[in-house]
């Protein structure tokens, strides 16, 4: 079983080795609005994310064909899964399905293979669950590549290989193989591994150039994080040459953390006549977050709001989204020349940095954390109870960013408890998108004087 060994000390190497490439910051880059790579933030959600995050969101759940019977499985056992991957699935420490497991394995593990296009978050266990369905399709009988997963970053492969290292540790027959850089395949060579995990360049490589891989063979096809995908130069169309070449009975699988209009047009072209399961748009709840808008002339201004909030209501932790580098590093030094323990979280870090920040901010040794777009989505703190939006979002034409707001607005708020949303305000533009997010999510935002201590107080109980 020496491929899980490998997997995990890949794995323990992988945050470390970590490195975006680094440039010379310049005066542009600090002032632009900052956002991460989707691949970036797709790796720091799952490493993140090593325990279930239960999904609140109702699945909608289509199916190819109508008049099959749709159901759901409450427990493992009810699959039928060899003991040796039960085994392995309780080993690592999943005691029932989550939410997209209990909707999704019964179509994964369908006889006759049936495909199936998924939109779901990380942390909810979706990872889990192709592996499973990879694992079960396995015939150890066969000395080639049956199952073919590609992910679009060497380390989102090496996640996926932990898992399945872990799911397989009791299947001592099924044999695994990383396709990606670094991993090398004398000529002439033909494959004996049974699933082969990797990333497109590599694939396409070992398959059409080398001939190490017979594509038509494969029987599972999972093609992961296809949002990434899309976004990474290349991968998209590396993705359609690969797929070609596959039988048209290979089990096609496919999974995307969003799934809007150009995501849905390239999953249509890679999974025919497939099973949706989709999350149904924002269910996330507003209603026990508290909005308020406090309007200012300038940013000295907007600090006072700040200092005044803080100064009349007991304030567990708090996240501060700022639009540019620039904004969140004045506002860290002002906060800290002002005796608060502060955090910064912005692009220009590696994802170890980003890491060991947000450690440091979980365990409460920072009070407050200043970010930009880069933690809008997908970060859970359980003692946060202000979100404050320095600069309200915006997309790239400088209209209301709804979603974004969601997100950042659903940092506070979470497991139940009720939160405090401040969106501070300085001109007539910010007072437009204000308003705008006010009439897409139907929820009004009150007006805060931030100058008057009683009605800070109020809002505080």
């Amino acid at each position: 079983m020496d491929w899980a060994k490998k997997a995990e000390d890949q794995v323990s190497k992988l945050v470390s080795n970590l490195e975006i490439e680094k440039k010379e910051e310049t005066k542009d880059d600090a002032e632009a609005p900052d956002v991460a790579s989707p691949a970036e933030t797709s790796l720091l959600l799952k490493i993140i994310r090593k325990g279930l995050v239960e999904s609140k969101l109702d699945l909608e759940v289509q199916r190819q064909d109508p008049s099959s019977p749709l159901y759901s499985v409450k427990t493992f056992e009810k699959l039928h899964l060899k003991p040796e991957i039960l085994k392995g699935i309780y080993a690592m420490g999943f005691n029932a399905p989550s939410k997209i497991q209990e909707n999704a394995l019964p179509i994964l593990l369908a006889d006759p293979p049936q495909n199936m296009i998924a939109q779901s978050q990380s942390g909810t266990g979706k990872t889990a669950a192709f592996v499973l369905a990879m694992l079960s399709r396995v015939d150890t009988k066969l000395d080639y590549p049956q199952v073919l997963c590609l992910s679009p970053t060497y380390e989102l492969a090496i996640q996926t290989g932990e898992a399945a290292a872990r799911m397989a540790q009791f299947c001592p027959d099924i044999k695994l193989k990383f396709a990606v850089r670094g991993e090398e395949v004398a000529p002439g060579t033909k494959l004996t591994d049974h699933i082969i995990i990797g990333t497109p360049g590599k694939v396409l490589d070992w398959a059409l150039k080398y001939r190490f891989i017979d594509l038509k063979k494969i029987r599972v096809f999972v093609l992961d994080e296809a949002d990434v995908m899309i976004a990474t130069q290349g991968h998209h169309d590396q993705c359609i040459r690969i797929h070609k070449q596959l039988s048209p009975k290979c089990q096609m699988l496919f999974f995307s953390a969003t799934y809007d209009k150009e995501v849905m047009e390239f999953a249509e072209h890679i999974v025919p006549e497939a099973n949706i399961i989709r999350l149904r748009r924002e269910q996330e709840s507003l209603d026990n977050i508290k909005q308020y808008y406090v309007k200012c002339n300038s940013e000295e201004e907007k600090y006072q709001a700040i200092q005044n909030i803080y100064g009349s209501i007991t304030i567990g932790q708090a996240i501060i989204f700022c639009h540019t580098r620039k904004t969140a590093g004045w506002l860290a030094g002002k906060l800290s020349s002002d005796g608060h323990s502060v955090a910064v979280l912005s692009g220009e870090l590696t994802v170890e940095q980003r890491l060991a920040v947000l450690d440091r901010f979980r365990i409460g040794l920072e009070k407050v954390l200043i970010t930009t777009n880069v933690l809008s989505r997908g970060i859970d703190v359980e003692q946060v109870t202000i979100v404050v939006n320095f600069d309200l979002p915006m997309d790239a034409k400088g209209r209301a960013d709804c979603e974004t707001y969601l997100h950042r607005i659903g940092r506070t708020g979470r497991f139940g408890k009720n939160g405090i949303a401040i969106n501070l305000v300085d001109s007539e533009k910010s007072m437009e998108i204000c308003r705008a997010i006010e009439n897409h999510f139907k929820k009004t935002i009150k007006e805060l004087n931030a100058d008057n201590t009683e009605e800070i107080e109020k809002i505080g109980t």
